[in-house]
């Protein structure tokens, strides 16, 4: 994850957390971090075979638009949120720490465009001990990243 980010060239900064908090809204509250610029990582995938996933990174504050927006994207009838085995076997990684520095390479990764306003975000770390402080700009660098308007819930 760190050759990952320090390939992309943008300058970033790795936060250490108690595990217990790394759950965005506890995060938030334990560090002082505003949940506007927390963004989630959230694999979705469809429901039949063969299974298709992506990973969409929303703000703390927002709901992936799975029903409509993400359906498109990924071509599918019906999708559903990976639950915390499934996101594991297909990232390595628990919820509360899944980030998008890690991902397999082939997976789509669906930015929430209202994150590209920000001055930075957090993101997760790869561990449920570890965030990332980084441009949003990140997105614009990162393979397999799109960013997509209305990718959140109005």
């Amino acid at each position: 994850m760190r050759r990952v980010l320090d390939g992309l060239g943008l300058s970033h900064e790795m936060v250490e957390i108690d595990p217990q908090y790394a759950d965005t809204a506890a995060f938030c509250a334990r560090y002082g971090y505003p949940m506007e610029q927390s963004a989630n990582t959230i694999i979705v995938g469809s429901k039949k075979e063969p299974k298709r996933y992506c990973a969409c990174v929303v703000r703390a504050t927002k709901r992936v638009d799975v029903n409509h927006t993400v359906r498109k994207l990924l071509g599918v009838p019906r999708l559903s949120f990976a639950d915390p085995e499934e996101t594991r076997a297909l990232t390595g990684m628990m919820l509360g720490g899944v980030t998008v520095f890690a991902l397999p390479p082939d997976l789509p990764v669906y930015v929430d465009e209202g994150l590209m306003g920000q001055p930075w975000i957090i993101l997760g770390g790869g561990s449920r001990s570890l965030k990332v402080k980084v441009s949003p700009e990140v997105f614009r660098v990162l393979p397999n990243a799109s960013v997509i308007p209305g990718l959140v819930s109005a």
